[in-house]
């Protein structure tokens, strides 16, 4: 395999109760590349992070991340050069554990610190990672404490502990207020514009949430993939109206993207 290619997806099919989830996922994630899975609810984006995570198998196809086969290697392993946050890993956390053990915690994917050794460099590293994300005065703070935007913070800064090679993140603005969303999107983006962060899939329901330095997008209706690629290219009105069901109208303002109901919204 490309040595480039971080993330490779071949004829993917996930049936769950005798219902496909997923159909004939063909999809690539190449180093550099900064991903938004789009859709909507229903449409197979957490599935198909949690595949990428490798947290479930595919029912046919063929699924390799990081140059190694899904099926064919320990996950548990491999999963240790991925940083990966959403709401299911969070709520495994306990909220008693101090924020600085939080993040320090990713470099193993451990959800405590008394499975391994860290030594005061690791810990220097956590309190780096808690600047970057603009929160290292709650180092001291248990997780419990913490707002739902310091929590994302928090867990964000996790997610590098381990300087992943790809980094997954499961709609990681869901349940913030307007101003704790916009300062992680701005966070997001200082670390997509940096050619030495990781390849990135992002998932997310709204186009607005889209940080500054995303390249590609991919588009999921009812399982199937209707568009992936630059997002220039892909991210149009007709394919996002055809994505949601609804006629939209869409506009790049300031580096942010905005989406609305056209006004013969009845039409489509």
């Amino acid at each position: 395999m490309n040595s480039d290619i971080v993330l490779s997806m071949s004829d993917v099919d996930l049936i769950r109760d005798h219902r496909t989830v997923l159909h004939k996922i063909n999809w690539r994630v190449k180093r550099g590349e900064r991903w938004i899975l789009l859709g909507p609810n229903g449409s197979g984006k957490t599935t198909l992070c949690r595949l990428a995570s490798m947290y479930i198998h595919p029912t046919r196809g063929t699924i390799d991340v990081l140059g190694v086969r899904l099926g064919n290697t320990d996950t548990r392993t491999l999963r240790q050069r991925l940083g990966l946050t959403s709401s299911s890993l969070a709520d495994l956390l306990q909220s008693t554990l101090r924020v600085e053990d939080v993040v320090v915690t990713g470099k193993y994917g451990a959800l405590t610190p008394h499975w391994h050794s860290y030594s005061d460099s690791d810990r220097v590293k956590a309190r780096k990672l808690l600047t970057l994300f603009g929160c290292c005065e709650l180092a001291q703070m248990t997780l419990g404490t913490l707002s739902s935007g310091e929590r994302q913070q928090v867990l964000l800064a996790r997610t590098l502990m381990n300087d992943p090679e790809l980094w997954l993140l499961d709609e990681p603005t869901a349940g913030l207020d307007l101003g704790s969303r916009e300062r992680l999107i701005t966070l997001l983006g200082k670390v997509a514009i940096d050619p030495e962060a990781p390849a990135t899939v992002m998932v997310t329901h709204h186009v607005d949430e889209i940080p500054n330095g995303f390249t590609h997008a991919l588009l999921l209706s009812e399982g199937n993939i209707l568009a992936a690629g630059e997002i220039d290219i892909t991210l149009t009105a007709d394919l996002l109206s055809a994505c949601f069901g609804i006629k939209l109208r869409l506009e790049r303002r300031d580096r942010r993207w905005l989406a609305w109901a056209s006004r013969d919204i009845g039409n489509f």
